[in-house]
């Protein structure tokens, strides 16, 4: 290891030599490489952390660059699978941390298997939130308390952010702070109320912070922070005493979100015009077939990492498909449409 690059760090009576080893040995799981995501994984990758898991779902597109750090015109213009964009930028950084990236859609079929729960690879030791849907939140969630790895969860909208540490059995997990996700079109969205960058930034390095912690064998604060930066209004609220002892989740061990395998075929990609639908069951699509089957209704474009089509009807509809079974339908915004469509033109 180059000690020389970290030496900043390595002052610091919080990290020191046998701090930075630990950090060189840490497996962390970031999901979601968005406004949140992308300051994150910079920030862990210039800490030095040992692997990075990075999986996200989406494309860059132009309206990401004004808060995606990790991005640039260039990303854009391609089109690039955000995580492949982000590890490449990132392994120009720090070439000494180990970055996966993953094209693909956290789901209760494949959460554990990225966690490192299946198979032969030890676990992950914290898992990052830079997810812009509350399911998938409360997915993780479940996966935290269930296999007791520590979880950050952060949020920004608007001019306002906010972040907790999940530390399994020691603190309230997010069913005992907020027990049942928010209904659709309760909570403002990035759609609605857009996003300012520095609020992003702001909640994703204490995310950062608090991450470095666990991954120190410190415990994080154990405060719900909250702020609306625009106003300059900071606040905490303790949840050393929030663990309901009625929670479905960490007191009666119930992991709804994990074991229901339907939920979720299909969500509104927040900010863009476009629905993103999967199989109810992540399976390898033949993306060379199915090109080929598409060019009879549209004009078909490959990468190695999907496929896009213009479809000649319904007019202004474009699909991305994804070797995982997943498409984004771009032109709807109708979930009951956008599934119409992958039905009508991939399958069921």
């Amino acid at each position: 290891m180059d000690f020389h690059r970290y030496h900043r760090q390595l002052i610091l009576p919080q990290v020191g030599a046998e701090g930075q080893q630990k950090l060189a040995r840490s497996r962390v799981l970031l999901v979601g490489c968005g406004a949140l995501g992308s300051v994150i994984a910079e920030q862990l990758v210039r800490a030095g952390v040992g692997r990075l898991r990075l999986v996200d779902r989406d494309l860059v597109e132009l309206t990401n660059l004004q808060r995606q750090v990790l991005f640039d015109e260039q990303d854009a213009a391609e089109q690039a699978p955000k995580a492949i964009a982000a590890a490449r930028r990132l392994a120009r950084i720090n070439s000494q941390v180990a970055i996966e990236p993953i094209v693909a859609d956290v789901n209760p079929d494949n959460v554990e298997r990225l966690a490192g729960l299946a198979g032969n690879e030890p676990p992950v030791d914290v898992i990052l939130d830079g997810t812009d849907n509350v399911e998938t939140r409360y997915l993780l969630n479940d996966v935290s308390v269930k296999h007791g790895i520590p979880w950050i969860y952060g949020a920004a909208v608007g001019t306002e952010g906010r972040c907790v540490s999940v530390l399994p059995g020691k603190t309230a997990c997010l069913r005992c702070l907020f027990r049942e996700p928010p209904a659709p079109a309760e909570l403002p969205t990035c759609d609605t109320a857009g996003v300012l960058a520095s609020a992003a930034a702001i909640v994703a390095s204490i995310q950062v912070t608090h991450a470095l912690a666990v991954l120190l064998g410190r415990e994080p604060p154990v405060e719900l922070i909250a702020f609306d930066i625009w106003a300059g209004r900071f606040r905490t609220i303790s949840t050393a005493q929030g663990r309901d002892p009625t929670c479905a989740t960490c007191a009666q061990r119930r992991f709804e979100f994990l074991e229901n395998r339907a939920i979720a075929r299909s969500a509104s990609l927040c900010g863009r015009n476009a629905v993103q639908v999967r199989p109810a069951h992540d399976a390898a699509l033949d993306l060379a077939a199915l090109a080929q089957r598409l060019s009879a209704v549209g004009e078909t474009q490959r990468t190695p990492y999907l496929l896009r089509c213009i479809l000649r009807e319904p007019r202004d509809v474009r699909l991305t498909v994804f070797g995982d079974g997943r498409a984004i339908v771009h032109g709807v915004s109708e979930p009951e449409r956008a599934r119409a469509i992958y039905a009508r033109f991939i399958g069921n």
